[in-house]
């Protein structure tokens, strides 16, 4: 853990982390929406979920930058006011759109470990960043329950240090294959893979992509008193093998056993 890291409350190390929230489209909860999350919580979960930034500046809980794959609009999610998504049905769902973070730290009310992944607003991992950061800093003022935050960004573990430095915070990390990452040259995904800018975020965790938990650097980290997460699990198969190296999972598409 980095010297001037807030700690990584022990809320992220019991119960699994629900990924996009406790999301399941048979029963019209899907990821991150407000019944997804009211369902973790229900069920003993921590919940992980995404947010990506709105035209007007809100931290709005979704995943992808576009609207097509998961709602019934089309087009850039930060093309349109947080009103306007905020009416846009999620598929599969109520009827509702996309939450804002302020609804769902009002959802979850300190009851279950929240984990926050911040989405690159850059395009390549950069600099060009901060409106999204700002946003989310100003929803968690006030905020009494577990929370942390993170991304595959650096600059934004970095801006989050600035803006809240008593948030927890990890860096989101993985074997940065070239197939996943097209965007991003060789030279940057190989320094990028050796997660070199855990102390100067002031970084207490990682989220380390399951299939890559092997890796010389997480345990390093490990052993420096890191905590070390992992995404994403499918199986109680996965989930073992996971545990062996990551001290919780972030998981999906099936039930995960709450640790006694």
């Amino acid at each position: 853990m980095s010297t001037n890291a807030p700690a990584l409350p022990d809320a992220f190390l019991r119960a699994p982390l629900a990924h996009r929230a406790y999301w399941d489209l048979a029963q019209a909860r899907p990821e991150n929406s407000r019944a997804a999350i009211r369902a973790a919580v229900e069920a003993g979960y921590g919940i992980e979920i995404d947010v990506q930034l709105s035209r007007d500046g809100a931290a709005m809980v979704f995943h992808d930058y576009a609207l097509d794959r998961l709602t019934e609009g089309k087009g850039a999610v930060n093309a349109q006011t947080a009103a306007a998504l905020e009416t846009i049905p999620l598929k599969a769902g109520d009827g509702r759109g996309m939450p804002q973070l302020s609804d769902v730290l009002d959802i979850v009310a300190g009851r279950a470990a929240l984990l926050i992944e911040i989405k690159d607003q850059d395009g390549g991992l950069g600099a060009n960043i901060g409106r999204l950061e700002q946003a989310v800093a100003m929803a968690l003022t006030g905020y009494r329950g577990p929370v942390a935050v993170m991304s595959f960004n650096p600059h934004s573990v970095i801006q989050m240090a600035a803006l809240a430095p008593d948030v927890p915070r990890g860096i989101t990390t993985c074997d940065y294959a070239a197939e996943d990452w097209p965007m991003l040259n060789a030279a940057k995904r190989a320094r990028l893979r050796a997660i070199p800018d855990y102390d100067a975020a002031g970084a207490s965790f990682i989220s380390h992509q399951a299939e890559d938990l092997s890796r010389a650097r997480v345990a390093d980290l490990k052993t420096r008193g890191a905590g070390v997460l992992c995404w994403t699990i499918r199986s109680r198969a996965q989930e073992t093998r996971a545990r062996r190296i990551a001290q919780n999972i972030t998981f999906e598409g099936y039930a995960a056993e709450i640790p006694a």
